[in-house]
């Protein structure tokens, strides 16, 4: 009987591969130059990272001094990304800016593979999507006061407030990634949650209907963020099989394989469910409120796109093209922008130069550390004072960030220009801000935080 260490003591690279042959191997018993013919007819290929990169779409452009540094970033980052052997096409929004380390997809980025899902292509934040409802011709502090009492920003989950349907637990239940007691338990109690970072809720007023608006933006949370792990675990185990000289980062699931199907079923599973997440908030609002919404569409930016065999990774970009919105409402699509700026209302069509996407926001020049050093010769207070002017804006946790105030975001108008140049939609509408609502700074009061404030205040008394 002939085991996997004899495989490997023949110099044979251990791998998934070893399972069937060695099946195969001992019901035939085949030995000696039929066993290596064997071998070597069936053992994968390695797959070896390009050499240069494959051509990308740049949708970007310089502005200004501070432009130069991060596209410059972006541009060297894509470079190496798009040397991943299985990507056959890119490209990189006006709102682009690195994350991670070279190599990493940047937000604002879109990579094709062919045949594959990259689960670092769509990050933990699986499915960051967008609600918008129309209210209807009411107060707007009505709705951003009755969605304040309603919400949940910040770490953990909520109990008992919104119910997950039984048709959605059984697929839960079904897939081999989502099927366990944890993943089920994040289901149902992240659900009516918004996290923290630059998620949010905003109401406004539509320009062209005079209506009020109310926008939600957040992704899966724990339910997304566990299944990411478990596919990089699994993309891992391809990768050291198929393609060792590829970055950990850029690790692959072949679709071909059953796991990939699984994965991308898996994936269509956190879809629905953090639409669900955002249905909740804006029907509760509607219900409490005693309103019959007029209007309510939503799209993902964050996610993977199926088109034949092409799987788009779009790392923060808006899907413009039909084809990759199964749920599309009239081809209408939203780009936020900052929170004293427009949520706008898009249209467009897929092209070569934009491969069917748009920006999804206004994007970082600079990382939130970094802006933070900016403005440390002003109080807290007098930047919020003076860039929330006019607005309510509020913070779930009390405690502002001032990293996600208007400054620490790229021009908005920039972007709206370089929209139009590129080709990548066209404005139909734009919702005018009144206020928002966003989680803060949560590490603040962070229960280790108060802890280490307690002992400090103890030992100071001693």
């Amino acid at each position: 009987m002939i085991n996997g260490k004899d495989l490997k003591a023949m110099g044979y690279r251990p791998g998934r591969w070893f399972r069937y042959a060695l099946e195969h191997i001992n019901e035939q018993e085949l030995r000696g130059d039929d066993l290596v013919n064997y071998l070597d007819s069936v053992q994968p290929e390695l797959i070896e990272p390009l050499e240069e990169p494959r051509d990308y779409k740049r949708n970007i452009c310089e502005e200004n001094e501070m432009d130069e540094q991060n596209i410059a970033s972006v541009f060297k980052t894509m470079d190496e990304l798009m040397k991943t052997p299985t990507l056959i096409n890119g490209a990189v929004m006006p709102d682009a800016c690195p994350t991670g380390g070279t190599g990493q997809i940047p937000v604002g980025g879109i990579a094709v593979a062919k045949n594959t899902i990259h689960p670092a292509m769509h990050s933990a934040d699986v499915c960051c999507s967008v609600m918008m409802t129309s209210f209807g011709k009411i107060d707007p502090k009505l709705v951003l006061d009755k969605a304040h009492e309603i919400t949940h920003f910040g770490p953990g989950g909520r109990k008992d407030t919104f119910e997950l349907p039984e048709s959605l637990e059984k697929r839960i239940r079904e897939n081999v990634f989502l099927s366990s007691d944890h993943s089920l338990e994040l289901a149902r109690t992240h659900l009516g949650t918004q996290g923290d970072g630059n998620h949010f809720l905003y109401v406004g007023i539509s320009e062209k209907t005079g209506e009020t608006v109310m926008v939600t933006h957040h992704g899966s949370r724990g339910f997304g963020a566990k299944l990411y792990k478990l596919g990089m675990k699994m993309a891992e185990k391809f990768r050291k099989e198929l393609s060792p000289n590829t970055l950990k980062i850029n690790a692959w699931i072949p679709f071909e394989e059953e796991e990939g199907k699984d994965y991308w079923e898996a994936l269509q599973i956190v879809r629905e469910w953090t639409k669900l997440n955002h249905t909740v908030l804006h029907q509760k609002t509607c219900s409490d409120l005693n309103i019959e919404h007029t209007l309510r569409f939503w799209n993902e930016h964050n996610f993977v796109f199926k088109d034949g065999d092409h799987f788009y990774h779009a790392k923060g970009a808006t899907p413009l093209d039909d084809k990759f919105v199964p749920d599309s409402f009239q081809g209408l699509r939203l780009i936020p922008l900052n929170m004293s700026e427009p949520v706008l209302i898009v249209k467009g069509k897929g092209t070569e130069q934009n491969l069917g996407f748009a920006p999804h926001g206004a994007g970082r020049n600079m990382s939130r550390t970094q802006h933070k050093k900016s403005k440390q010769d002003q109080s807290i207070q007098d930047v919020f004072n003076e860039e929330t002017k006019g607005l309510d804006v509020r913070f779930y946790s009390n405690n502002i960030d001032i990293s996600e105030l208007p400054s620490a975001y790229k021009n908005a108008q920039q972007v709206q220009k370089q929209m139009e140049q590129f080709g990548l939609g066209e404005i139909v509408d734009r919702i005018m801000p009144y206020g928002c609502i966003m989680a803060g700074d949560v590490q603040k009061d962070a229960p280790w935080r108060k802890r280490r404030r307690r002992r400090r205040e103890r030992n100071s008394n001693n």
